[in-house]
C-alpha cells in the first residue's frame, strides 16, 4: 500500500460530502487565469463583445446613440472630431463538467479508486468555477444513471454537483454484481451533453477513457464548434504499467464486475488492452484538437496542481 496519506475526510473507496467540500481549499491553489468568455450573461470574465465594461478596448468615431459619458475628450480635442471609448464587456462563462463514473473507474491499486479521484477533480474544478463567479453545471454518466445538472451560480451550482457525484457513486458501488452493460452509455451521454451545452461554455471531460467509441466523435465535434473543450484522464499505476511489480506474481484484479487472477503474461495482455482503449480516447480527443491531461489516482490531487494549470 502507498505511504501517501488520504485526502481530508476520504477513505479512498466511498464518497462523502465532507471530502468534496474539502476540495474547495485545493481549488484556491489553482493559479488564476484570464480567459475570454463567449456567453451572453454578465459576469467577471472578459468577452470578445465590445460595449460598456471595465476594461478599455479602443477608441472610434462617435456615432448617433453612443453614450455621451464615454466620449474621449482628449482625442476629440486633438482631432477635432468626436470620438468615443469602447470597453470589453464582462461576461459570465458557464462551466460544464462531464464526469464519467462508469464501473471501470471503480479500480484502485494504491490510494484512491479512480472514481473517487475523478469526483475530487470534478469538485475541485467546480469550486474553482464558483470562486470565479461562473455558473456551474454538467452531466454525470454511468451505466445505470445519467444525471443532468443545469448550470447554476454560487452555492446552488456546487451543491447540485456534490450531491450528484455522491448519489451516482454510491449507486454504482452497490450494483457491481447486477451491472447491466450498455456499450453505448457514454455515446448517449455525449448526445445529451451536446444538447445541454450552451454556446460559449467551457466543457471539461473527466474519464478513464475506457468507454468512448467512434460514435462519440460526431456529438463531441458538434459540441466543440461552439464550446471550449478540455479533458482529464484519471489513471492508476497498475492500469498504466507504472507500478513496481516483481518478475513473477499472481495479481488479483477486479475490473468492473470481473474478477481476474493475473500472472506476468496475462497481466501484459490485460495491460495492452487497457492502454489500447485509453489510446482510442486520446486519438478521439486529438481529432477535436484537445490534449488530455493525466491525473494519477495514487496521489492526492493537491500534489498534482501543475496538471490543472493551462
Amino acid at each position: 500500500m502507498s505511504s501517501v496519506k488520504f485526502p481530508l475526510f476520504a477513505d479512498g473507496i466511498n464518497l462523502n460530502e465532507q471530502e468534496l467540500i474539502a476540495c474547495q481549499a485545493i481549488s484556491k491553489a489553482i493559479p488564476d487565469r484570464k480567459s475570454r468568455a463567449k456567453a451572453a450573461l454578465a459576469g467577471h470574465r472578459s468577452s470578445l463583445i465590445k460595449g460598456r465594461g471595465m476594461e478599455f478596448a479602443e477608441v472610434r468615431h462617435y456615432q448617433n446613440g453612443d453614450d455621451v459619458r464615454t466620449i474621449d475628450w482628449r482625442v476629440t480635442a486633438r482631432t477635432g472630431v468626436a470620438h468615443t471609448k469602447l470597453f470589453v464587456e464582462e461576461r459570465e462563462r458557464p462551466i460544464l463538467l462531464f464526469v464519467d463514473l462508469s464501473h471501470s473507474l471503480y479500480f484502485g491499486s494504491q490510494l484512491l479508486l479512480q472514481s473517487v479521484q475523478a469526483s475530487h477533480l470534478a469538485a475541485t474544478l467546480g469550486w474553482n468555477a464558483i470562486n470565479h463567479g461562473d455558473r456551474l453545471g454538467g452531466l454525470i454518466a454511468s451505466e445505470t444513471a445519467h444525471v443532468e445538472l443545469k448550470p447554476r451560480s454560487r452555492q446552488q451550482g456546487i451543491l447540485q454537483l456534490t450531491s450528484g457525484l455522491i448519489e451516482v457513486h454510491s449507486k454504482q458501488l452497490k450494483q457491481f454484481e447486477q451491472l447491466d452493460k450498455d456499450p453505448d452509455h457514454l455515446f448517449k451521454a455525449c448526445q445529451r451533453l451536446q444538447r445541454i451545452a450552451k454556446p460559449g461554455s467551457l466543457v471539461w471531460i473527466i474519464t478513464d477513457g475506457q468507454h468512448f467509441s467512434d460514435k462519440c466523435l460526431a456529438p463531441l465535434t458538434e459540441l466543440a464548434r461552439h464550446c471550449d473543450v478540455g479533458a482529464f484522464v484519471v489513471t492508476d499505476p497498475i492500469r498504466q504499467g507504472t507500478a513496481s511489480l516483481p518478475k513473477q506474481f499472481n495479481l488479483p484484479v477486479k475490473d468492473g464486475n470481473r474478477k481476474l487472477m493475473l500472472n506476468r503474461q496475462s497481466y501484459e495482455f490485460w495491460l495492452a488492452s487497457q492502454k489500447a482503449q485509453q489510446n482510442k480516447f486520446i486519438d478521439l480527443m486529438q481529432q477535436l484538437k484537445v490534449r488530455p491531461r493525466f491525473i494519477d489516482s495514487a496521489q492526492p490531487l493537491s500534489q498534482q496542481l501543475d496538471k490543472l494549470r493551462s
